[in-house]
């Protein structure tokens, strides 16, 4: 099957569902006799993803997504379980079905500098991300607007490099961008939606399609993000 590229990157299908807690609980039970739990994860199976959100005063990057352009971008700064020392600054593009993401290291006084609106110093970084992000930022006035929390399950599946994932308690700091701040406020957005989402390379396996069959669940274009902005 056709391999597809952008910027040298791989991209990967990605589709996403709403589900309830119960149908994660369903699901759950049935991944863990055929899928592996992420190596990198808690010993609950979990970890805790932060990321800080990239928009302008227009909502750009919101409105595409809702109304689900073909080819959009979106940038994030992104850390794990609250650890400040791995930073990194991530782009995600979609381009028809397929997803795309780039990534670099970020320091935190980096990241502080950027939430600040000085970014001078990014207009000659050695990092083809960093610049591409300076462009944006000067063409489009965008910045880090909001954080989201949430916890993510894993589970992985080596024949078309599936990972299954389930996030929930989803939070919103709303339009504060402090995202090194471990008591920055956040508010649960909707306390019983667990986000499911399916990605894979070329293909996937039909062992796992009967296995995620919950009946009719709605698929959407919507992200975290979304979500937390639906709340702010």
């Amino acid at each position: 099957m056709k391999s597809f590229c952008l910027n040298g990157k791989r991209g990967r299908y990605e589709f996403k569902h709403e589900i309830t807690k119960m149908d994660c609980h369903v699901l759950r039970k049935r991944l863990r006799h055929f899928m592996h739990l992420d190596p990198y994860a808690k010993t609950d199976g979990t970890y805790l993803i932060r990321s800080v959100y990239f928009d302008n005063f227009e909502n750009k990057v919101l409105q595409q997504k809702k109304e689900g352009f073909y080819e959009r971008d979106k940038f994030r700064v992104r850390l794990y379980d609250y650890n400040i020392s791995c930073l990194n600054l991530e782009k995600k593009s979609k381009r028809d079905n397929m997803t795309y993401k780039q990534k670099c290291k970020l320091t935190p006084d980096e990241y502080e500098l950027l939430r600040r609106g000085e970014i001078q110093w990014m207009r000659h970084d050695t990092r083809t991300l960093i610049q591409e992000l300076y462009v944006q930022m000067k063409l489009y006035q965008l910045r880090p607007v909001t954080v989201v929390d949430y916890k993510r399950e894993v589970f992985i599946y080596p024949h078309g490099n599936v990972r299954v994932t389930f996030d929930s308690e989803i939070k919103t700091s709303f339009y504060n961008n402090d995202l090194l701040n471990p008591h920055i406020p956040m508010v649960e957005t909707e306390p019983d939606v667990v986000v499911l989402e399916v990605k894979y390379d070329a293909y996937l396996p039909e062992v796992i399609k009967k296995l995620l069959q919950l009946g009719d669940r709605r698929r959407g274009t919507y992200s975290k993000y979304q979500m937390s902005r639906m709340y702010g």
